[in-house]
């Protein structure tokens, strides 16, 4: 399964955003804020410079891409899946994307990143409704219930994530102690990170 092994922080620098790829709070997460404005690269420390519409559309589409941990043949497949729907094919980009089930794992705050949630998943770590399903990719419904496997809650990690007691997961999803349920499908709404989807469509429009 291919996937991103490079540096974490460097994606985040190259961005200008903190992408949510290592857990709050931890050093190396402390780290990328304050290098956040600093291009990577020899030339990084002459700052940004002023891009076009295209480069605008690029770096919103390599943004969520990297948010959400997909390379690029993933992302275009799910972004051309969304185009053979009825309505606004950003924003259902962005439902299928929160339904991924390593994301919906995240969400549910068993996980305290993306990353780790797709590891946990890959590992045999979860179940939807009490069966192992083992592929980041595949898409959650509504009424599906994710619990996590015996191994899955002996991570240090997850403990330490399922103790937040503060933690309230998006409205399109219900948790109670290590158990969570898809009430709804995701809607726009639930998505309070700054992506402007309509740049990705007129990327992939071109």
């Amino acid at each position: 399964m291919a996937r991103y092994t490079g540096p974490k922080n460097r994606l985040a620098r190259r961005e200008g955003i903190d992408l949510g790829l290592k857990t709050v709070g931890s050093k190396a997460h402390v780290s990328v804020l304050r290098r956040l404005s600093i291009v990577p690269g020899a030339h990084g420390v002459k700052g940004r410079r002023k891009i076009s519409d295209y480069g605008h559309q690029l770096r919103e589409k390599q943004k969520v891409k990297r948010m959400y941990g997909l390379l690029e043949r993933q992302f275009r497949k799910m972004f051309e899946r969304a185009k053979k729907w009825k309505g606004n094919t950003g924003e259902k980009l962005l439902e299928f994307m929160e339904r991924r089930l390593d994301n919906t794992v995240y969400r549910l705050g068993f996980a305290p990143t993306r990353g780790l949630s797709r590891q946990m998943v890959t590992h045999g770590h979860v179940l939807v409704n009490g069966k192992k399903l083992s592929i980041p990719s595949a898409l959650v419904f509504v009424n599906d219930v994710i619990t996590l496997g015996s191994k899955g809650l002996a991570i240090p990690a997850v403990q330490k994530v399922l103790e937040d007691a503060a933690f309230k997961p998006p409205e399109w999803l219900a948790r109670k102690g290590p158990a969570g349920k898809v009430a709804r499908l995701p809607e726009r709404g639930d998505i309070h990170e700054d992506i402007s989807e309509q740049l990705i469509v007129e990327y992939y429009s071109r």
